[in-house]
């Protein structure tokens, strides 16, 4: 069951991530050419994996399991709570939804002004790919790193985001246009979820406090928190409608 959940939650976080990354992919493949693009995106996915290469094993060989668990569940509750937290924002108005149209634009209109180069990697775009897709990436890492060192299965959620950014890239590339059209929010909002519940297991498991089912408890802590949430932004909604209501008979 954990290995199942621990690839969903990789698989999903990557999703978000990867989509985030090809916007900008492909502002640099309108403006410079798809060479400069995908040399950009090459390059910083090969220096993620050489990241999660290097720390992976150094943490799960040089790190006692309990130390590692509490860790590794403290930094995972801080990432879920950051996800959960805008997800919930935005799903009730408070915030913005994530507008990846309006990224794709923003990101031609500045590499227009640095002029075109075809045929050849332009070193601006090459910049510019690179950095969007290792620094969206390096989200993935963590989340990598700490439920793949944790559940024992580095390996398999290494495998997992590897496939995800793979199969973005590809249907991307294929339709040719930003995947404006894949719900970021709700994807994050369950990834958020899941972050919650694992770093809630392994930080309370760190802390030597056994869970009455085992791995099954994370079943019902992803149940609590989706519910908490869900809960959360209907309040959030009905005190906005009310607060406009007050302004509007004002």
């Amino acid at each position: 069951m954990s290995t199942t959940v621990v690839i969903l939650a990789v698989a999903l976080a990557s999703g978000v991530e990867m989509v985030e990354a090809f916007t900008i992919l492909l502002a640099v493949a309108t403006t410079k050419g798809w060479k400069t693009a995908i040399v950009g995106a090459v390059a910083a996915l090969l220096t993620l994996v050489l990241i999660v290469a290097v720390l992976g094993p150094a943490l799960i060989h040089g790190v006692p399991i309990y130390a590692l668990r509490t860790v590794v569940g403290i930094i995972t509750l801080i990432f879920g709570l950051q996800w959960v937290r805008k997800a919930i924002l935005r799903s009730s108005g408070l915030k913005a939804l994530h507008d990846e149209d309006a990224v794709y634009e923003r990101e031609v209109t500045e590499l227009n002004r640095s002029g075109a180069t075809r045929g050849s990697v332009d070193p601006i775009g090459f910049t510019v790919a690179y950095k969007g897709t290792f620094l969206e990436g390096l989200e993935v890492v963590v989340i990598v790193l700490t439920l793949g060192t944790t559940s024992g299965h580095l390996l398999t959620a290494s495998f997992a985001a590897v496939v995800t950014a793979l199969f973005v890239f590809g249907v991307g590339a294929t339709l040719s246009r930003q995947l404006s059209k894949v719900p970021e929010n709700k994807m994050k909002m369950g990834v958020g979820v899941m972050l919650i519940s694992f770093g809630t297991f392994w930080t309370a498991e760190g802390l030597h406090v056994h869970w009455p089912y085992s791995d099954l408890s994370i079943v019902g802590l992803i149940a609590f928190y989706a519910v908490s949430s869900y809960l959360l932004v209907l309040y959030l909604q009905r005190s906005m409608g009310q607060l406009d209501k007050k302004v509007t008979s004002h």
